[in-house]
């Protein structure tokens, strides 16, 4: 599959961007096919290209020292990651890898910062991305102080569901919702202690499995409360 104009107009980024300039960005791009736990950005080393995700999912991860695996975020379609480097052409921060099959195209980091020059409006775009995710692994961080792994856990599942979709009047479905394992490792504890706490959930009718790809939500309100600490699950 040829990176072509129109499939970089599918990005919400870069869909404002003149023919011209999205003509050029394609012709530079690589399609790439990832298997599950397949590698697409390696920290430790300067990318030279931005990745979008066409299909499929990615996980942001790092390392501690003792080897200890750690989520740091999850990239869904539409959304791009490896931005860091737009700025400071530093190194690579974290891992990125594919948490299912995936296709994604690698942009060169070169023609971005080009076409940012001349796109304003793309280098707040960017910018607004970058302060999203720190936003993000900020609030990430306040999770893992909690003493209460039960609310950890309920803290993470409320943040997968769409801000619009929080409605108390009505269930929401989370699609394509992480693994027990893929939760666990961002919240630092085992992937039965995630487990166990879903299956409360679950026995509570709070929430529901819809197969691997979908979780309904019966219960926003007490899901929220359990997630706020107002009662305990």
């Amino acid at each position: 599959m040829v990176v072509t104009q129109q499939l970089l107009s599918k990005f919400p980024i870069l869909k404002a961007l003149p023919e011209a300039e999205l003509q050029v960005l394609a012709q530079a791009s690589q399609l790439q096919k990832l298997s599950r736990r397949g590698v697409v950005l390696k920290a430790g080393i300067e990318e030279t290209h931005l990745c979008f995700l066409f299909e499929g999912r990615l996980q942001g991860v790092n390392f501690t020292i003792d080897g200890r695996e750690v989520g740091l975020y999850f990239v869904e379609p539409g959304d791009f990651c490896g931005e860091l480097g737009l700025f400071d052409e530093g190194l690579q921060p974290e891992f990125v890898m594919a948490l299912t099959p995936s296709v994604v195209v690698m942009v060169p980091m070169d023609l971005l910062r080009t076409v940012m020059q001349k796109q304003p409006n793309l280098v707040s775009s960017f910018a607004q991305r970058v302060a999203g995710r720190v936003r993000e692994m900020t609030q990430q961080r306040t999770f893992l102080g909690l003493p209460n792994i039960a609310q950890r856990v309920c803290c993470q599942l409320w943040e997968l569901i769409p801000i619009g979709e929080r409605k108390p009047e009505q269930p929401t479905t989370i699609i394509n919702p992480p693994t027990h394992q893929e939760i666990a490792i961002m919240l630092n504890v085992s992937r039965e202690t995630v487990t166990r706490v879903f299956q409360a959930l679950q026995n509570r009718g709070i929430v529901k499995r819809e197969g691997s790809s979908r979780l309904l939500v019966n219960d926003l309100p007490q899901l929220k409360k359990y997630a706020e600490g107002a009662e305990e699950l």
